[in-house]
């Protein structure tokens, strides 16, 4: 990700922001008028399409999912209504996906723990039981903590984790997701170790943290870039080549203790394997008009999303590639499976 530094935002766009979002979580869904777009809708008829979020509401990709379903609401013409299923590193939510009807009605909006989660299964893999549809947003993740844990920066995060040597706790949102194997992987470059909580998804491991509970954790930047900027929580470090925009005093794992330490998280929408291609084709250009509308674009920057809106043919080698660079994480550290 290429970006460049900006001023923070003001108290005043923190709040417009924070009442933005809870209009768009709480408001019902709208019908919308039948538009151009949707009278060629005739492969999904008017049914209501189900956006599962394998995650608790409050996380990382639910803040995408909620101004995205309107829009694409408004654009199908029909009502698009999500649907939060969490537990099991999001393989929950996405079994309900791989087992739903292929028709298009059923689609799943998650981010990289998909493969990350199916890297740490090993053979029980449920990558091959769905169909890429559109590569929606991307971002990093972010290493955070709180005002009065001691850590202010990479430099005393790592200090921390020497001194504590492996007693240091970490919040994850879930025991192999791929902030946990992100995590890991930082902790293997840096030949370091720390104890992993993890959590049913990002708002409750904040809610945690903003307790005081935790020592630091590891979310999608969207999860966390409001309470940092209000001072409630405080940014240790970003996983991407440059400082987010939303966060630009946030220094990243690469200028300071980990050069070289990249991982760029992305969302993205799946349908159960076997969806025809004429279903997932109008899904994707329906689903890419509603990125590209103003009531989405109005809030991915400031949650530090950046746009992709890609068809399944460049969004399937994605999956592949970070399925195999979570495997090598898994290889090298021996994180298993959680047990029951």
């Amino acid at each position: 990700m290429t970006s460049s530094a900006r001023t923070p935002s003001s108290s005043s766009d923190l709040a417009g922001r924070r009442r933005l979002l809870a209009a768009l979580a709480a408001s019902p869904l709208s019908l919308a008028l039948p538009s151009a777009f949707a009278q060629n809708a005739k492969g999904l008829g008017d049914k209501p399409l189900r956006l599962i979020v394998p995650f608790p509401a409050g996380g990382g990709v639910d803040l995408f999912a909620r101004p995205l379903a309107p829009a694409l609401s408004e654009v199908l013409g029909v009502p698009v209504l999500v649907e939060n299923i969490g537990g099991a590193a999001g393989r929950i939510g996405t079994q309900r996906v791989a087992q739903a009807a292929r028709d298009g009605h059923t689609l799943l909006l998650t981010n990289d723990t998909l493969v990350a989660s199916d890297a740490v299964a090993g053979a029980d893999t449920l990558l091959p039981q769905l169909k890429p549809v559109t590569l929606g947003i991307s971002s990093c993740n972010l290493f955070v903590t709180h005002p009065k844990s001691g850590i202010t920066d990479p430099a005393s995060y790592l200090h921390q984790l020497k001194a504590q040597n492996g007693q240091l706790t970490i919040g994850v949102p879930g025991w192999g997701t791929a902030h946990h194997l992100t995590s890991a992987a930082l902790n293997h470059q840096l030949g370091v170790s720390a104890g992993y909580v993890p959590y049913r998804g990002g708002a409750p491991l904040i809610q945690d943290l903003l307790n005081g509970t935790l020592s630091a954790g590891v979310v999608t930047l969207a999860a966390a870039v409001a309470h940092i900027q209000a001072g409630t929580l405080v940014g240790i470090a970003v996983t991407s080549k440059t400082r987010a925009p939303a966060l630009p005093k946030v220094p990243t794992l690469d200028e300071s203790i980990a050069p070289g330490f990249l991982h760029k998280t992305w969302q993205g929408i799946l349908a159960p394997a076997g969806t025809p291609d004429a279903i997932t084709a109008q899904l994707h250009a329906a689903i890419v008009q509603a990125i590209k509308s103003p009531r989405v674009q109005e809030v991915l920057p400031s949650q530090g999303f950046d746009t992709e809106g890609l068809p399944g043919a460049d969004f399937a080698p994605l999956l592949a590639s970070s399925l195999r660079n979570f495997q090598t994480v898994v290889k090298a550290t021996h994180i298993q499976a959680a047990q029951g």
